[in-house]
This record gives structure tokens, sequence and C-alpha cells, in this order.
């Protein structure tokens, strides 16, 4: 494939490259003058990351710190690991981040990875690698589930990436097609992409109102495979596109987004879901999910593929098998549009309403930042190791919003805003 001077693939066009990266820093983050950065990324991304960097640097940032993964070094790992190293994580650089994240760094993670790097592995060995690494992340983690701080998430159309949403196509043309949605979805592809993100979080911001206005006491979701009342923790907040962190900074951790969310009460929650989408989950796909709740918890779970790994998942701790986080995306977003499954959660939950299994956010309550972590949980927000969105939403689903008298009012039908 041929290359720019910069290695970026020349079926990859610089300057919306660029313009991801300004509006990584810009809007995602919102950098400020002075503030530290630790950056995540694969090498496969080293063309965007190298742009981010500039753009920090241009943006004021202290000092760039990046950290990379590589996915031949991942299954080496795999391949030749000894036994015990699967339960083993570097707890000491997860302490170090979260250092940074308490002297107010702030955090990027730059995405690009195979979906499906892992799924010829051991899925036992998988199970233990993401068990060790989520309790070794947890200082860190709930730094950023805190939100503590200004974080954002995007992403670069890595070749292994493209294959599996192009899998017809020839390399360059894969990637091609992937760069290009990947800017749609992020509103890169615009000639004012920082003003079109302030409209667009003008409008989810408008979401949020109505909803926190209406105060519900719960959600009912009924389609084909679906009947479901999710109960909403108490003290609960509405919230989509741009909010501000502890810290003060005004962030878009996502991009793209185009999701509402809210805490679900981890006890509250009743009933059976469907998945509308696949759910890759490191290196694995766990497709056609069917689960049962009562009392809040997954009681029953079954999958047409993955399903060894999803019952992994759920037992990874006591939180794992109930909700942290609740959101609604109406069918017509432009993610779900494109009519593409892009096997990447950071965008397929873009295209329809979801469920994350596990930790909640606790910014999602009413002066969240004040709480406690027993406060917390007592209004109904759930803690794991975990945090895992999959998707149940579809242009079949309808929602209501139940009011605590049991009055019911249209929040969505056939997958759009009623």
């Amino acid at each position: 494939m041929t290359t720019h001077s910069r290695g970026v693939s020349a079926t990859i066009d610089p300057v919306k490259l660029d313009r991801l990266a300004e509006v990584a820093i810009k809007v995602g983050l919102q950098l400020q003058p002075g503030q530290d950065l630790v950056l995540t990324s694969s090498i496969a991304a080293l063309p965007l990351t190298r742009r981010i960097v500039e753009h920090a640097y241009k943006a004021g940032a202290g000092l760039v710190t990046p950290i990379f993964n590589d996915d031949e070094m991942t299954l080496a790992r795999y391949r030749f690991g000894a036994d015990a190293s699967f339960d083993r994580a570097a707890g000491w650089l997860y302490e170090g981040m979260a250092k940074a994240f308490s002297n107010n760094a702030a955090r990027l993670a730059v995405r690009g990875e195979d979906p499906s790097l892992l799924s010829a592995q051991d899925p036992a060995k998988v199970a233990r690698a993401n068990k060790a690494n989520s309790m070794a992340y947890q200082p860190a983690l709930e730094k950023i589930t805190g939100f503590d701080i200004n974080w954002n998430i995007v992403a670069y159309p890595d070749l292994a990436w493209a294959k599996q949403v192009f899998p017809d196509d020839a390399d360059d043309v894969a990637v091609a097609k992937l760069a290009d949605a990947i800017f749609a979805a992020s509103r890169v592809d615009v000639e004012d992409p920082i003003g079109n993100w302030k409209a667009h979080n003008a409008a989810l911001r408008g979401r949020t109102e109505w909803l926190n206005g209406h105060n519900f006491h719960a959600l009912h979701f009924t389609g084909p495979g679906t009947d479901l009342t999710v109960g909403l923790a108490d003290g609960h907040e509405w919230m989509g596109g741009a909010s501000t962190a502890k810290n003060g900074i005004t962030c878009n951790p996502n991009i793209p987004t185009e999701e509402v969310f809210t805490t679900p009460h981890a006890r509250r929650v009743e009933g059976h879901v469907s998945s509308t989408k696949p759910l890759s989950y490191q290196g694995t796909l766990i497709d056609e999910i069917s689960v049962r709740f009562e009392e809040g918890r997954i009681v029953e779970a079954k999958a047409s593929k993955g399903e060894d790994v999803l019952k992994k998942v759920l037992d990874t701790d006591e939180g794992a098998r109930r909700l942290g986080e609740v959101a609604l995306v109406p069918h017509s977003s432009p993610i779900s549009a494109s009519g593409l499954l892009f096997f990447n959660t950071l965008f397929d939950e873009n295209a329809a309403c979801h469920i994350a299994l596990g930790q909640c956010y606790s910014k999602c309550f009413v002066d969240g930042a004040s709480l406690s972590q027993d406060e917390i949980a007592a209004r109904g927000g759930n803690k794991s190791f975990i945090h895992i969105d999959w998707m149940i939403g579809s242009d079949k689903i309808g929602i209501d919003g139940v009011h605590k008298d049991g009055r019911r009012v249209p929040v969505m039908r056939k997958g759009e805003w009623a």
C-alpha cells in the first residue's frame, strides 16, 4: 500500500485526519494550557496519534505521555506466555495513571485495533487476562467513571478493523471506506467541525433537559424479544454530549456520540431483553444475546456466538450481572443510517439504544460530584470492575417513561423520539 511521508495510508484524507486530531483536543478534551495528557494508542493508529500530540502541544499541553499497544505483541502473549501470566496485569502502570489523573492530567484513548484479535484464543485465558486487567485498572478507571478529569476516545481506521467491516473490498478500499465512515460519524467531514459539534451538543442538551424535567421512575422497553423495565436510580441525572468534569473542564468523552444516558437502579430491573447488534468484546464477537433480569440481576443469559465469554464476563464480580448505564439513541442517528456494523462499541453504541453491564457513572446523579461511594450505592448505583455496553435498540423498539404513580409518557416509538 502506498503511504505518505508521515505514515498515513494514501487512501486516508490527511486534511480530515488532521481535523479529527484537532477536534479530539479542542472538543473532546478541551485541553487546558499547562495540563498534562496521558495518551494510549495502538501502534497502528500512529498517524492520528502523532497529529493529536501536535495539536496538544499547540494548545499549550504541559507534558504528553504516550503509551502504545500492538496487536502482534498481544497475540505473542497468548501464543507463548506462561499460564500464570494470564492472572497478571501491569498494576504499577495503572497506579501511575491514577496518580497522573489525581494531579489533573487529561486522558485520551485512540482506538483502532482488530476487533476479532483474540477470537481464536482460549476463552478461559482471555477471561483471566481481562479480569486481572480490570482489577488492576480500577484505580485509574474510578477517576474516569467518576469524571474527575476531562477524557476522550477517538478512533483510527486500522487495516485489520477495516477488513472486518468491509471484508469483500481490497485493503486500500476497505481502509478508505472505514476512514470516511469514521470522519462522517465524528463530524469532521464538514467545513467547520468545531461549530458543528457546538450545534450537536446543544441538541443533545435539549434531550437531557426534557428527560430530567420528567424525572421518570423507570423506562419500559418493548419490542421483538424484549419486555424490559429499567428502574432509574434515585436522584439520577441524564447527560449527553458535552459535560463538565469535576476539574471544571467541559469535554466530549466520546467522539462520535449520539446518546443521552443515565444511571439505572441496580436492584430495580425486571424482564427480558435481546441484543440488536453483535457486541465486540476484547477480540471476541458475542452475538444474539438474550438475558433475563430478576430484582436487577441477570439470572439467565444466552448468546448464539461467544456465549462462553459472555458467561465468564457475567461472573467477573457481583456487579457484573447488574446494569450501570442506560442510554437512548434514535434509530435515525448518522451511525445507524450508515447501515454499517463497526464491530466497535464506540461506534455501534451510537447507532442504537443500549445498556451497560457493570460500573455506573457517579456523574449521572444530581450533585454526583459530592456523593460518597456508599451514597451512590444507596441510590441504586452499581459497582463493578467492568463496564460493557451492548445494543438493544432498533426501529422496532418502543420506550415509555414511567412515573412513580404509574403514569406513562411515550419516549420513543419505532426507535425515534416520540
